[in-house]
């Protein structure tokens, strides 16, 4: 009797580069089935935004008709979270007399946990589970200090991850071939669990493993050498946009680096933009090691608990204008509305706006990241958590809470000519480029009306109330 073995798809909707799934068909004799599950109370719970759940369900239709040539069905199950999940799993498995789980591990902590309960109801009904990195290039607990501890800071963190990338060759899971012996078994539909605010523009987002992959190499051939000059240009648009896919798994990280090593052989030696590249995705994993050595992050909890004595603002009028892109700051403001508008923002002007609402408004950081994570279509909770807390001041990094990024001069040095900011402001648009990025002084000086937002705060009166409140909040350190 041929053993049956379930893969249980998470953040990982791809054939290619799948260990569970590769894993899983290993014995080509076994009859291999695959499972996705729907948790819309996890979802809302997580903050996970329209626009991924819409690029999540684009993606299983695709990955449903490639496992469906494999001769593997696609089953669904659908439960309110993971608790009530718990018994719908074990039943499912005992339906279909499944003898082996295997799935990707996930590192976030409700996910963890999801994971060891379900271990555990397996165990007691004699069922083998199997789980595998994938998130990641190296497996949380694999890169360590020389104490034998997980690393907080980042820079030393690169170097070991940059040693050990030199040391071994990254090795990606084979494609599965089609089954000598497909299922019988009928695959579910799959419900449409996609909405109208969730829309996102398909060609900026690709859909599935395939189109995910063109774009990774199309990046590696002909951007990425670029990138270390272009990438803080948010005019320019010359990031990969392979966030999403990575947030959702249609690409890998190990994919990632394997295709940067493959085209560019000196990148662990030469400095430019592969490298600079390279340096991203390392973060992408700092930050997931992260969770795993410091599982309060999920939590909400700063790195640095002394943080929280910090005596926040809170100015719910101020919040929902930056949020709604009304600031009076024209680079925070046009960040904030291609946010709103695609579901995706450029990296530097996640920082400056980050900045801005922590630092110039002294908003609780918790605020912009639960706001981020409902809007972006490639949220992700390591890096989302990580890139807030970095600018906070709250996070790992040694750079102190004194780094206060000035809107107007961030927009002057990434965007000199104004270009972002109309694009994303039309109201400034008569505005002259000299002008651009403190368009008050220009209309007031010549008496013209503009439809624009005044500064909501004044940069250096804020600058020195954040800088009271970490010196009061450091006194409980």
């Amino acid at each position: 009797m041929s053993q049956q073995h379930l893969v249980w798809f998470r953040h990982d909707l791809r054939l290619r580069d799948n260990p569970a799934l590769s894993a899983a068909c290993l014995d080509n004799e076994a009859e291999v089935l695959a499972l996705w599950c729907i948790t819309p109370d996890q979802w809302q719970h997580h903050n996970v935004s329209p626009r991924q759940l819409n690029y999540q369900y684009d993606a299983l239709r695709v990955l449903q008709q490639d496992l469906r040539e494999l001769g593997i069905p696609l089953l669904i199950i659908e439960s309110k979270d993971y608790h009530s999940l718990e018994q719908d799993f074990i039943r499912l498995c005992a339906e279909h007399k499944i003898d082996k789980v295997f799935y990707n591990h996930q590192y976030e902590l409700n996910e963890r946990q999801r994971d060891q309960r379900i271990e555990a109801l397996c165990d007691q009904n004699k069922i083998i589970c199997q789980g595998f990195n994938d998130a990641t290039i190296f497996p949380p607990g694999t890169v360590l200090t020389g104490q034998g501890k997980m690393y907080h800071v980042f820079t030393p963190f690169a170097r070991a991850v940059l040693k050990k990338l030199v040391a071994e060759e990254i090795e990606c899971s084979p494609l599965p071939h089609k089954r000598k012996y497909p299922s019988s078994v009928c695959g579910s539909t799959l419900r449409d669990f996609s909405s109208p605010e969730g829309q996102y523009d398909t060609t900026r987002f690709p859909l599935g493993h395939d189109a995910a992959l063109h774009r990774l190499r199309d990046f590696s051939t002909h951007q990425v050498e670029h990138y270390a000059d272009k990438r803080d240009l948010p005019a320019d648009d010359d990031t990969s946009l392979l966030s999403a896919a990575l947030a959702i798994g249609l690409l890998s990280p190990k994919q990632c680096v394997k295709r940067i090593v493959h085209d560019y052989p000196n990148v662990f030696e030469q400095p430019g933009g592969p490298a600079t590249w390279l340096n991203e995705l390392i973060w992408r994993d700092f930050y997931r090691h992260l969770l795993v050595s410091e599982p309060q992050l999920c939590r909400y909890k700063p790195f640095q608990t002394w943080t929280d004595h910090i005596q926040w603002q809170n100015n719910q009028q101020q919040f929902t204008a930056w949020c709604e892109g009304n600031t009076g700051f024209p680079i925070v403001d046009a960040g904030m509305r291609q946010l709103n508008k695609t579901g995706w923002m450029h990296n530097r002007l996640r920082m400056v706006c980050a900045s801005f609402l922590v630092k110039d408004l002294l908003i609780d950081w918790r605020w912009g990241e639960r706001y981020f994570s409902q809007q972006l279509i490639d949220g992700d909770l390591a890096a989302n958590n990580g890139g807030w807390q970095w600018a906070a001041s709250t996070g790992t990094d040694a750079a102190p809470y004194f780094r206060i990024f000035n809107p107007t001069r961030q927009g002057e040095r990434f965007d000199p000519q104004g270009k972002f900011i109309r694009q994303w402001l039309p109201e400034l648009s008569a505005v002259p480029e000299k002008s651009i990025h403190e368009p008050w002084l220009w209309a007031d000086k010549l008496k013209k009306k503009l439809d624009y937002a005044r500064p909501i705060v004044e940069h250096r009166q804020a600058r020195e109330a954040t800088l009271r409140a970490f010196e009061d909040a450091r006194k409980y350190r």
